[in-house]
């Protein structure tokens, strides 16, 4: 979703990216060099995105028909995505290609028998191109179904340089002196932390990112996988942790209540629109298309980013999200739909997004240079660096019931949470509650 929803070089130079994807070892893209093979047809993709997401993807479309002649209908599905595509396949109008934003959807989605494994020509262009976690996320047991396009680096702190330099404080490095330097910055007059407590899943992600640092990789994995309890001591320190931020009027804009009337474009908004309300934003780089398309923020000057900080003495975490795309067995073009992943599995569709801003690609054939700031670079960079070591976004694994659910489990229990954090341990039985019978489906 915007999310998400939920990461991530230079081994191909910018004269082989602009030659196409053989240059750079991805394999052709079966609609072959530029001929229009695929005129008369029209595929349809549905996606969460929306605002300046949306536009963007919209010209990686327009670069597919260009190359291709197929034409392309781009339906967004909200949030609920497996909610929507359901009900879409039940009533005979399956789209044929879904952006897919939660691991855990593309596994239900998977089960149900709704997908086509991927062709030979994309798997070629993930095996070659991608660091293998990446194609352990998009497979269900040994079958690639799903092509991961866009990623997400979802430990990165935005924060307007003009606030923290009027507050005299630096970017921190651990979560405690992040909260202080929050109350030197709402002493000089501004809220320190805009939260986007509406959408629910931008709270899994303050929890995640807490989790892994304080908790460990081991721990992440298990609880990610509900081996692990959300009873267990590890979750109630990671609720205690993200509590003392919840509890804490002086550092959130609109305090508990503004913050659950705040979705995310909204928490952006009160960073780096014209009226500002907070220094800082914790989300996903994608952050940075949001301040600069919708409020034109120089990336870099007027909108910058610290890595989200680590907690009690852990290292500093490094969470992704990311969309994977899917071809469903009852899309009305499965041919077209298949032509198009395989496109999008090359640096050069990749590059179209990137040149555009708000965007990573966990494709490590695409070329620095193509992306169109140097933050972008310094955050893609860093996260094609942390190869197989990246974490996945804990709620995109986890059962859509649980993890991915406007209103309902990990989602609503932490803006509970977020409305009065005052009793982790109880907050962490209804989690529990709630991630049993979801995984149990």
């Amino acid at each position: 979703m915007m999310r998400r929803r939920t990461t991530l070089l230079a081994s191909c130079t910018a004269l082989a990216l602009a030659l196409g994807a053989t240059a750079c070892g991805g394999g052709p893209v079966a609609a072959g060099g530029g001929g229009k093979s695929l005129s008369g047809q029209t595929i349809t993709v549905a996606g969460v995105w929306s605002g300046s997401e949306q536009k963007n993807f919209q010209k990686v479309l327009d670069a597919f028909t260009a190359k291709t002649g197929a034409k392309t209908q781009l339906v967004s599905t909200g949030d609920n995505v497996s909610t929507v595509v359901g009900s879409k396949i039940e009533g005979g109008n399956a789209p044929d290609v879904v952006m897919v934003p939660q691991v855990g959807v593309l596994q239900q989605f998977a089960k149900e028998g709704w997908l086509k494994p991927l062709s030979k020509t994309t798997e070629q262009s993930v095996d070659t191109n991608y660091a293998s976690v990446w194609k352990k996320y998009g497979s269900v047991g040994d079958t690639l179904y799903g092509l991961y396009f866009k990623a997400a680096h979802k430990s990165t702190v935005w924060y307007s340089p003009d606030a923290l330099a009027q507050a005299g404080v630096k970017p921190p490095t651990t979560y405690d002196a992040m909260l202080k330097a929050g109350h030197t910055v709402s002493d000089s007059g501004l809220a320190a932390f805009s939260v986007a407590g509406q959408d629910g899943w931008t709270l899994t992600d303050w929890f995640e990112n807490i989790y892994l640092s304080q908790a460990g990789p081991e721990k992440y994995d298990a609880l990610a996988a509900h081996r692990l309890k959300w009873t267990d001591p590890t979750v109630v320190d990671a609720l205690t942790t993200l509590g003392k931020l919840f509890k804490d009027k002086q550092l959130i804009a609109g305090g508990q209540k503004g913050a659950l009337n705040t979705d995310f474009p909204g928490s952006v908004e009160k960073v780096f629109g014209p009226k500002p309300e907070a220094g800082m934003v914790y989300e996903g780089d994608f952050v940075a298309g949001v301040a600069k398309d919708q409020f034109g923020k120089k990336i870099g000057q007027d909108a910058n980013f610290f890595p989200f900080p680590a907690v009690d003495g852990g290292k500093a975490p490094v969470v992704s999200g990311g969309d994977a795309a899917v071809v469903l067995k009852d899309g009305k073009n499965q041919k077209a739909a298949m032509t198009f992943l395989e496109y999008l599995a090359t640096p050069e569709a990749a590059a179209v997004w990137a040149g555009a801003g708000g965007f990573l690609s966990p494709n490590k054939k695409l070329d620095l240079a193509s992306y169109s700031d140097d933050i972008a670079r310094e955050t893609a960079k860093s996260l094609v660096a942390a190869g197989d070591s990246v974490r996945f976004d804990m709620s995109d694994q986890a059962p859509a019931a649980f993890g991915g659910t406007k209103g309902a489990g990990e989602w609503k229990i932490l803006q509970d949470f977020l409305r009065d954090p005052s009793d982790p341990k109880a907050t962490a039985a209804e989690l529990e509650k709630a991630a049993a019978k979801a995984y149990q489906g």
